[in-house]
């Protein structure tokens, strides 16, 4: 999939004794958006940008080592004669000798003549080391200014992390010109070594360039033109973290001394072997307790209590990914973990402030986030004409963010209708799920519209879900009511072979959080990987009986 950008200029940050000023170049392509203010919390917004860079460089997937060298040099070793090559090491050996010792003599006279090509040369090794790391940012961050805050969004290179900061209006001082909307920003390494220069005792200045969107006179720099082709896994990925985040999810409190101490026990420890799991043990009303297995060694948290209603055992995997926060131990007042479950995705959110910082995980490194699963299968699958969905995004566009309770109660419509309109937004890339603040935001991922039918899964459970619903092979009803409003359904499958029994459990909102099935892919992925389609079709016709279709 390609993605067309149009810079006016680059963006830049100039520093002097006493003031910093910030530029962001935006794609002049997109509607004009633009920001313009001064930073009241600079250390604090210094080390969150840098973190983001953390995730947009990210790459922990396994690279085995070449060895074609070496299998092409024991190929040569096995036909040399070494009788031969002992007679020539000898004499090799002697004529080193010489020339070492003339050669010495040569460099110690020559030294000042020699000293501007050995610092030429490590200028060009840093040319090429500032080269490559520009090579690691895949997709240039994405900006969003919103009537409330301004936020970044990326991708890890594995596709495997994601990484949101948002930033409150309250951390700006002297705001000037605002123009609500969402453009990429050009983002270079370059940029990310001058974050590093962000001073308390400096003033500095907050810009995304309006001058990128004016009309271009002879004699100005052209625009830089950027054209990335992304893998379609690259952009599904994207679009299913705002589908995991809206999930219900087991969440809880950590201090930053307790994030500190995970870090630190990770840092001084390197597994070997497996497991490689990291455990949540969680107790109502006592500590939060993390065991890092294999060594099975135990973090308590005195600090962070478990205030949630069961007591849980969760598991995930990836760990080392957390080294991201480290940046942000000592600025953050406290980490909310969000835990969908053991091999699930997970959130971490870094309460800077008035400032955010999401960091979620799929359930592994290598089981990145196109893979992880159909996280939006999980939600509610109501069906929504055309029409209602589009005055649900014209609602949520006039405000920018909305809770879904508060566009369900303007237009006069049922809530899992309006979810399930959302949902249908955020995999089109037009909408996001802000964890943090639990709202919906509008947020266009592209210029041009993504192809939705192309993208929204990786899979084809639905269409076969959808096949048995129009065969008629579906047969479901309700087994139970608990007082939260959670619905217990028993369904039966026919296909050509055999029979199967899903059974499944979902909230008051219409949305899968406990399922099982008969079927061997279920018993094989459980709901890592979202429904199978057995599981599908049984909410889906329920959906329909409910609305008398």
């Amino acid at each position: 999939m390609n993605f067309d950008f149009a810079y006016g200029g680059s963006s830049s940050v100039e520093n002097s004794s006493g003031s910093t000023s910030m530029s962001f170049a935006p794609d002049v392509k997109r509607e004009p958006t633009f920001f313009r203010a001064e930073l009241g919390k600079p250390i604090a917004f210094r080390e969150a940008i840098s973190a983001l860079h953390d995730v947009v460089v990210s790459d922990l997937r396994f690279k085995p080592k070449d060895k074609t060298a070496y299998k092409t040099w024991a190929a040569e070793r096995d036909l040399v004669d070494w009788m031969e090559v002992s007679q020539r090491r000898a004499d090799t050996a002697a004529r080193l000798k010489s020339l070492s010792d003339e050669l010495q003599d040569l460099n110690r006279r020559s030294y000042n003549r020699s000293k501007p090509y050995w610092d030429a040369q490590q200028r060009y090794f840093n040319y090429l080391y500032q080269k490559e790391r520009d090579t690691w940012f895949v997709l240039d961050p994405v900006i969003t200014v919103h009537p409330d805050e301004v936020f970044f969004e990326c991708f890890s290179q594995d596709e495997s992390s994601y990484g949101r900061l948002s930033v409150g209006y309250d951390v700006f001082r002297n705001l000037d010109e605002v123009s609500y909307g969402t453009t990429n920003i050009d983002y270079s390494a370059a940029l990310y070594d001058e974050f590093q220069k962000i001073r308390s005792y400096k003033t500095t200045k907050f810009e995304i360039d309006p001058s990128g969107f004016e009309v271009r006179t002879t004699g100005e720099e052209k625009y830089k033109e950027v054209k990335i082709d992304l893998p379609d896994s690259w952009v599904r990925g994207f679009l299913q973290v705002s589908s995991a985040m809206s999930l219900p999810a087991t969440r809880f409190d950590l201090h930053p001394m307790d994030v500190h101490n995970l870090c630190f026990v990770l840092r001084r420890h390197k597994e070997k072997t497996g497991p490689r799991g990291l455990r949540y043990e969680l107790t109502p009303g006592a500590p939060v307790r993390i065991v890092l297995e294999p060594w099975n060694t135990v973090i308590e948290c005195p600090r962070s209590i478990f205030e949630g209603k069961e007591k849980q055992e969760i598991r995930v995997w990836g760990r080392r990914r957390l080294h991201i926060l480290e940046r942000l131990i000592p600025v953050a007042n406290r980490f909310t973990v969000h835990l969908l479950g053991t091999g699930m995705p997970s959130f971490y959110v870094a309460d800077l402030g008035e400032m955010y910082f999401t960091l979620g995980l799929s359930g592994w490194t290598a089981n990145d986030w196109s893979s992880a699963g159909n996280f939006d299968l999980l939600a509610p699958r109501t069906e929504v004409d055309h029409y209602t969905k589009q005055v649900v995004f014209a609602a949520l566009k006039r405000f920018w963010f909305r809770e879904p309770s508060q566009i369900a109660e303007q237009l006069n419509l049922d809530g899992s209708v309006v979810l399930a309109a959302l949902g249908a937004y955020t995999q089109a890339g037009r909408a996001i799920f802000d964890l943090p603040r639990n709202v919906y935001r509008a947020r266009e991922l592209s210029r041009e519209p993504l192809p939705f039918d192309k993208l929204r899964f990786a899979s084809e459970r639905e269409e076969k879900a959808t096949e048995f619903i129009v065969r008629k092979a579906v047969k479901v009803s309700v087994t139970g009511h608990d007082g939260t409003g959670a619905r217990t359904l028993r369904a039966e499958v026919k296909t050509k072979d055999r029979t199967f029994s899903p059974t499944l459990t979902m909230d008051g909102d219409d949305r899968i959080i406990a399922a099982d099935c008969t079927c061997n892919w279920h018993r094989q992925n459980k709901l890592f990987k979202g429904p199978c389609e057995h599981i599908l079709a049984a909410r889906m016709l329920l959906s329909r009986q409910s609305r008398g279709l």
